[in-house]
């Protein structure tokens, strides 16, 4: 997961929540609001970080507080989050992020800043993402199940390819390391699962400081 700045909302949606009866269900701008998503997460889902698009076919538009128990909160444009598919229609086990999260809770949202998302996951180097939060750490293996398989293996190779490029360049001074943040922090989409490397690079800037 990444912080994610949430913008503006679509004002489609602030005029629905004027609408008597007004719900998620009978909202009609669902596509704008997936539009919105996608360009504000920068093209990555809320929580594995994998690619997105801003379609019915590529994208889940995710309740953070599900609409089952926070009914309050389904048209809350904070609570709203872009999602991937999630391996929907696939055995249970090899579900992840909102389809497999369904109706459950987890504890941090990766889109309310003071929630500090990327200060509470770390990544080992084979891929693995955990938390010193030990709730949470079972949230991300149980609930959003963020180490199935691919998706470590998808951080591992981001990882490795990291690793590689600081072991032939070694030493590499800081500002080097600097440019190479802002070069993968910058611009307009980001690449899928890059964080774990951004998340890599400051763990060394910090050790230096």
């Amino acid at each position: 997961m990444r912080a994610i700045t949430k913008g503006a909302e679509p004002a489609s949606l602030t005029q629905h929540r004027k609408s008597p009866h007004c719900d998620y269900e009978n909202y009609a701008d669902k596509d704008g609001l997936r539009v919105a998503l996608h360009s504000e997460q920068r093209g990555l889902c809320c929580y594995c970080m994998g690619r997105i698009r801003a379609n019915v076919g590529d994208m889940k538009i995710e309740h953070w507080q599900c609409q089952a128990t926070y009914p309050q909160q389904q048209l809350v444009y904070r609570n709203l989050l872009g999602a991937c598919l999630g391996g929907e229609g696939l055995p249970r086990h090899l579900q992840h992020c909102d389809t497999r999260k369904g109706n459950d809770d987890i504890r941090w949202n990766p889109a309310d800043p003071a929630h500090q998302i990327e200060a509470r996951l770390k990544y080992d180097p084979d891929g693995t993402v955990r938390s010193d939060d030990a709730e949470f750490d079972g949230q991300l293996n149980n609930v959003l199940n963020l180490n199935h398989a691919l998706l470590r293996n998808n951080r591992k190779g981001i990882l490795d390819g990291v690793l590689g490029w600081w072991k032939a360049e070694k030493p590499i001074p800081t500002d080097r390391i600097e440019r190479e943040l802002d070069r993968m922090t910058d611009g307009g989409e980001l690449q899928p699962y890059r964080q774990v490397a951004v998340w890599w690079l400051r763990q060394k800037l910090e050790n230096r400081a």
